[in-house]
């Protein structure tokens, strides 16, 4: 896919809230993408990922479109709600980031981290952060040290046995994510 030369945007990828009529693409997408990546398994985690209108209830769902086809999606989670795990009162989480593996490679997922960081800062918080499975993820795991994010191994930690979950945090400061994305 050609990608502009200014922004580094992929040319022809839009941002914008999830709407009732992406829900099941937004669903299909996960389950495809996590099951892409090996990170399916027994523990139940498909029914959760399926349920993007869970999703859109109980936190801010974005998606990525190309050409009005749902290619991405991602939840903000805010502390407190439904889907936060380990986010505190100053910082946004975002969760189940997710690109159809049919348009993996072409900057989906970088932009939607990106998103996350821009509504980060227009709430107001200092930090967003993120958890990734310990033993799967390295690409996004790569996406994730590009853009700044660190590791916060006091707050990695396993939702049922055998699945161990490592915590990322990304400081906000004046560097605009896209500057970040560059370096």
């Amino acid at each position: 896919m050609p990608t502009s030369t200014t922004d580094e945007r992929p040319v022809g990828v839009q941002i914008r809230a999830a709407t009732a009529h992406d829900l099941a693409e937004v669903g299909r997408i996960a389950v495809d993408a996590y099951r892409a990546d090996g990170q399916l398994d027994e523990s139940g985690y498909e029914a959760a990922l399926r349920d993007a209108a869970g999703r859109a209830r109980d936190a801010e769902l974005l998606v990525a479109v190309i050409d009005e086809r749902v290619v991405g999606a991602v939840a903000l989670c805010p502390p407190g709600s439904r889907y936060a795990e380990i986010c505190r009162a100053d910082e946004l989480e975002f969760r189940m980031l997710s690109v159809d593996p049919a348009a993996q490679g072409r900057g989906v997922g970088r932009l939607l981290v990106t998103a996350c960081l821009e509504r980060a800062r227009e709430l107001g918080c200092r930090a967003v952060v993120i958890c990734t499975r310990a033993e799967h993820g390295d690409t996004a795991k790569r996406l994730y040290q590009r853009l700044g994010f660190t590791r916060l191994p006091d707050r990695d930690w396993a939702p049922v046995p055998g699945i161990s979950l490592w915590a990322w945090q990304r400081l906000l400061d004046s560097t605009p994510p896209e500057a970040a994305a560059r370096n």
